[in-house]
């Protein structure tokens, strides 16, 4: 996983907060399934995501239509329901607009 390649600000983000259940349970397939199908969906901009205890994903959107959107998919769905039902004791999801960003990167030049 790497920092995601976002756009100049504005744009959105998705953070994601989780507390997982025991055992992998097929989690991690999923989750990368997940990333994958997202990156194809219109108005996806990127991902990051950590998990040591508590789980935090943000995912980077162009619009709040593209959130929407995203929500809805089919896959999303079904992945959504097999969490609640399999993979969290409890989540959280915060919808924001990043109004401004900056970066650094010694290798990058930044």
């Amino acid at each position: 996983m790497s920092i995601a390649d976002t756009p100049p600000a504005p744009y959105y983000a998705v953070i994601f907060t989780s507390l997982r259940t025991e055992g992998d349970n097929g989690y991690a397939a999923m989750a990368d399934a997940m990333v994958a199908l997202a990156a194809q969906q219109p108005g996806f901009l990127g991902v990051e995501s950590a998990r040591e205890g508590l789980g935090i994903t943000v995912s980077y959107w162009d619009s709040l239509q593209s959130i929407a959107a995203w929500k809805k998919n089919t896959a999303h769905l079904q992945a959504q329901q097999r969490g609640r039902k399999d993979w969290y004791e409890a989540y959280h999801a915060r919808i924001c607009r990043v109004e401004r960003d900056y970066s650094f990167g010694k290798d990058a030049g930044r």
